[in-house]
């Protein structure tokens, strides 16, 4: 190794002079401290390194390590049930070193490299792998079998194995034996550049739904399965609710949970409940499927920026096992921000408010790198990506929001007025949008009911009625209006706190399957048609509101477990015996 000497610092921004071995993305250690940077800028005369822990003390004059390797993530079973910072340094062996606070420089594995695990070998002597195969699985927690793959890069022969048993990441348990005579050792672990998406066979087309359990996103704007989605919204509106969410009830097998720039108290918040949270599908602790990566508001700001792509590597590498992995990122304009303060002390030319001109392509580098592939070893397996926006003031015209609508195709707009009039999930149901009905309507026809488009299209349909008719309404008031038209105002009514609301703090309604929404919405659509006909043979809404049957449907959520479904075809009945009873 050789070495360089800090000429200036600027935060975390670190310059060498009149030193020409480095490497563009090349990993580096900074100073006495041997703090972790990448070198992000050459020219004639200077290197620039951008450092992902705190500068202070570190002083110019100081020595540069070079390492002559990307910055990368550390793969291998270990990285389930654990908590990592943005640059995937163990936050639980850190506060037991040094106390609640992050420390600077290295000195602590991102995997403990002493654990044993049970190992199953999966191939024998005389096999040929190819980069991407399973040569052997360990159960990494009670939820998920860690599948070990052939580096990328990396085939040829197995001329060497090991027996199961237990063995730590740095064994070597299968030599292969390439056509050039070369041995290449398998471990337990491998490395990945964090910045370069890993390879895969195929991009499939997306066709499957990530069923979410929440009403209005699953039936009214969904997301696929490799799909992206954005979740923008002012301070207050509930995007960290959200996404904890989607984190509890959404069907991927795993989730990779990234607080990038939030406040301490809400990842405290998220590590509290997700430590106590049941699966559940497998009733066994949550955290088995889930990784946290808590890069707080007061953690260095260049971690913030590289811990986005930390979690986005960690998912690929267990889809690439052939698992559907989910990631939720709050919040990108966090990302963004830290992307501006660097841009800044680099003295780059600033664009639009101040953010760099490359902010578009690195959203657009993040999202791309979403999807439902065939992976190396010819499975299945997707990442879906839902990121938090928080526009300043909730101008989503704002460069972020507006970029990163370029790049999404799900687009839940959280209102703050829904959320102040406890309405949630607060997503506007008026500026929302989900482009991926076309890719699911085959799944939804042969799994739901071919009804169920045309019933979401009417559902849709009477809420923006709604919303016209309530210009009228505020102008002169709800009286002149005819009854049917009041009657499309009093069903949007149901749809609104009967449907679109739920309670995540309700047994019944904190996740619904997807059969009980499919059954709500007929029950709604059969409610409209009958009182339509009732309406029109000249009996008024209001005495058809007082039948209660509006307000009966309303409760279906909390009435109707979602264990007694066959419950709901009671309703009909009930439906029809109370508008029969109208005079």
């Amino acid at each position: 190794m050789s070495e360089a000497k800090i000429y200036s610092i600027n935060g975390p921004v670190v310059k060498v002079k009149d030193v020409s071995n480095f490497q563009m993305l090349e990993m580096v250690y900074v100073g006495h401290k041997e703090l972790m940077g990448e070198v992000i800028g050459i020219n004639e005369h200077f290197t620039t390194i951008q450092v992902y822990e705190s500068t202070t003390s570190v002083k110019v004059g100081e020595p540069i390590i070079k390492t002559d390797l990307p910055l990368s993530a550390t793969l291998g079973p270990g990285i389930l049930t654990n908590i990592f910072d943005g640059i995937q340094r163990p936050l639980k062996e850190m506060s037991e070193l040094a106390g609640m606070y992050v420390t600077e420089g290295k000195g602590i594995n991102a995997l403990n490299e002493t654990k044993k695990w049970d190992v199953t070998l999966k191939v024998k002597k005389g096999d040929v792998l190819k980069s991407g195969e399973i040569y052997a699985t360990c159960p990494e927690t009670s939820l998920i079998e860690h599948r070990f793959l052939v580096p990328v890069g990396t085939e040829g022969t197995v001329t060497d194995i090991k027996v199961n048993g237990a063995y730590a990441l740095n064994d070597v348990i299968v030599v292969l034996t390439d056509k050039n005579g070369l041995k290449h050792s398998l471990t337990l672990m491998q490395k990945w550049p964090i910045r370069k998406a890993r390879p895969v066979a195929q991009r499939k087309v997306i066709s499957v739904p990530l069923i979410t359990g929440q009403r209005v996103i699953d039936t009214f704007f969904p997301i696929a399965k490799g799909g992206a989605a954005a979740v923008p919204g002012g301070f207050g509106a509930g995007k960290t609710m959200t996404q904890h969410q989607l984190a509890k009830w959404c069907d991927a097998d795993i989730i990779v949970y990234v607080g990038c720039g939030e406040r301490g108290n809400e990842m405290t918040q998220v590590l509290e409940e997700f430590s106590e949270l049941v699966d559940p599908k497998s009733h066994k602790p949550l955290t088995d499927r889930t990784v946290l990566i808590a890069n707080t508001s007061n953690m260095p700001v260049a971690a913030r920026e590289a811990s986005i792509y930390t979690g986005i590597t960690l998912a690929e590498y267990y889809r690439d096992m052939g698992y559907h992995v989910a990631v939720m990122a709050d919040s990108t304009s966090r990302w963004a921000e830290a992307l501006r303060e660097i841009s800044g002390r680099l003295e780059e030319m600033p664009a639009e408010e101040g953010f760099p001109a490359y902010l578009p392509s690195r959203i657009s580098q993040f999202y791309e790198r979403a999807g439902f592939v065939e992976t190396l070893s010819g499975q299945p397996g997707s990442v879906t990506l839902i990121g938090a926006v928080s526009p300043q003031g909730a101008d989503f015209s704002e460069p972020v929001t507006q970029n990163t609508k370029r790049f999404v195709r799900s687009f839940w707009a959280l209102d703050k007025s829904l959320a102040y009039a406890r309405h949630f999930p607060a997503i506007n149901w008026n500026i929302s949008y989900s482009e991926y009905m076309d890719d699911l309507k085959k799944w939804y026809d042969t799994n739901i009911d071919r009804k169920f488009v045309i019933l979401r299209a009417e559902m849709l349909s009477i809420l923006h009625e709604e919303t016209q008719l309530m210009e009228i309404v505020k102008l002169i008031g709800s009286d002149v209006l005819p009854d049917d038209q009041k009657l499309t105002l009093e069903i949007a009514r149901v749809i609104r706190v009967g449907f679109l609301q739920q309670n995540a703090f309700h047994p019944e309604d904190t996740y619904v399957p997807f059969e009980k929404q499919f059954k709500m919405l007929q029950l709604i659509s059969y409610l409209n048609i009958k009182a339509k006909e009732v309406v029109a043979t000249r009996r008024t809404i209001r005495a058809v509101l007082q039948t209660g049957i509006f307000d009966e449907i309303i409760k279906i959520k909390y009435d109707v477990k979602n264990s007694e479904l066959e419950v709901l075809d009671t309703y009909y009945a009930k439906i029809d015996a109370a508008l029969a009873s109208v005079q």
